[in-house]
């Protein structure tokens, strides 16, 4: 086998890496500043996907930029409904309770989606400008994979600045802490929860909307994503920005070796990696124990 197949193989496997990141970051970010383990994450990826499919599809010309950019934005008023009608209320419960909620709104969800759009996938072309491929050497490689991989590097780094360099970042890190003292100092914790909440819908719904090119849109997106997203949380370590960076090109690594030497075995890789890291740190990789 030739370099210039594993490269390919490579390249491929961070484009849907990167994807995975941007959900499994807003899970984790979720979990980070509110404890809270959101099932229901996995449905904000569907109709982030979903709804950029239903742009592209009802206009004329290329509006898949445009789709990417209201996509994430209509997501993020799903999700701040959710936040506001039921999140509040579990934020304090057992996180078997969070679990059973959230699952019931993913399923909610997923029917509403069933309703609404149908049991057919639904297809979306790659822009105009990134439908072609990228040649290296003796091997090509599509354009809009490596705009994912891009995207995906830049959210990553959006994320650390927002986190490490502003007074939003602070109040995040400070409401982990002591949620208390923060509300005491002046700072109203419902509305930061809230805004954190956003901020990870829109990266599932950027998520959902960056994928359709690549992928029909149906609605077991939101089932099959939970499971992928919380595989690499869990490896990074739940809570952890850099540790979801981290897991998600784990999972690649060993989703392209699976994919180039233990074919039968592609479909569980992901769940190999998780068992290795686990094995050997607990807690994930970039992880602590929770207090």
């Amino acid at each position: 086998m030739s370099w210039g197949v594993v490269a390919v193989a490579l390249l491929t496997s961070l484009s849907t890496a990167a994807s995975l990141f941007m959900v499994a970051a807003g899970l984790t970010l979720i979990f980070g500043a509110m404890r809270v383990i959101n099932l229901a994450h996995g449905s904000l990826y569907m109709y982030g996907a979903f709804i950029a499919a239903t742009i592209v599809g009802s206009a004329t010309g290329d509006t898949f930029w445009y789709a990417l950019a209201l996509a994430p934005l209509a997501v993020v008023v799903l999700g701040t409904l959710l936040e506001v009608g039921l999140m509040r209320r579990v934020y304090r419960a057992d996180h078997l309770v969070q679990l059973l909620a959230t699952y019931g709104v993913l399923l909610i969800l997923g029917d509403l989606a069933l309703q609404f759009w149908g049991a057919s996938p639904l297809s979306v072309s790659s822009p105009r400008v990134l439908s072609g491929s990228l040649a290296f050497q003796h091997f090509t490689f599509p354009a809009y994979e490596l705009f994912l991989t891009g995207t995906g590097v830049l959210v990553g780094l959006a994320l650390w600045f927002l986190l490490a360099r502003t007074s939003l970042g602070w109040k995040v890190r400070a409401s982990v802490e002591d949620a208390e003292l923060l509300a005491v100092r002046g700072t109203n914790v419902k509305l930061l929860y809230t805004v954190v909440f956003a901020i990870g819908a829109f990266l599932a719904g950027l998520g959902g909307a960056l994928i359709t090119p690549l992928q029909g849109v149906d609605t077991g997106l939101g089932s099959s994503i939970i499971v992928a997203a919380f595989v690499v949380a869990v490896i990074g370590g739940l809570g952890s920005i850099a540790g979801a960076a981290l897991g998600a090109g784990i999972i690649a690594v060993f989703q392209m070796a699976g994919a180039l030497w233990l074919p039968a075995w592609e479909p569980t890789s992901l769940y190999v990696a998780m068992i290795v890291v686990l094995a050997i740190k607990p807690w994930g990789l970039l992880g602590v124990r929770d207090r």
